[in-house]
């Protein structure tokens, strides 16, 4: 089989605020982020960076101070959020825009509102303009994930 190196993703920074009670400050993210980077992390999901003027702020200062770990933010498949992604990652040596989009039915018609030819056209425009940004820095990468995908059809869920 080769040798495999699994790459650790972590989202504490991100997914960990969505618990009841649980907000962190900008220092206090910042601490977070450099301890994981001392664990050598190879991933950070440092925020979402369009959720509010603090959570930009903490993504930017983690993307400029912690050196090692990719650095990453959450954006919808929306313009101004993959806008502010990037503008908050992009000072990082290695920076990432993670993009979604709900896929499931249930999603796609009471959270988005959306119907599937237009989740799949914002997928492309979306993703097409989180590309361009990538491109101007030689580290950065894009992801994309489809939410709730394992309740999606999974035909639909290949087209997207």
């Amino acid at each position: 089989m080769g040798n495999r190196y699994i790459r650790i993703f972590d989202t504490t920074l991100r997914d960990g605020e969505q618990a009841p009670g649980a907000t962190l400050n900008r220092a206090e993210k910042l601490e977070i982020a450099q301890q994981l980077a001392k664990l050598r992390v190879d991933i950070i999901e440092a925020g979402f960076p369009i959720a509010s003027p603090d959570d930009f702020e903490a993504v930017k200062a983690i993307a400029t101070e912690v050196k090692g770990p990719r650095i990453a933010g959450l954006a919808r498949a929306v313009e101004d959020d993959i806008r502010a992604c990037w503008d908050s990652v992009r000072v990082a040596g290695l920076p990432r825009v993670h993009t979604f989009i709900s896929t499931s039915p249930v999603h796609m018609q009471y959270q988005i509102r959306k119907t599937p030819d237009e989740v799949l056209a914002d997928t492309g425009a979306m993703v097409t303009l989180a590309a361009e940004l990538v491109r101007q820095h030689p580290e950065a990468d894009l992801e994309f994930s489809a939410m709730d995908a394992s309740r999606s059809d999974p035909e639909f869920l290949a087209q997207v």
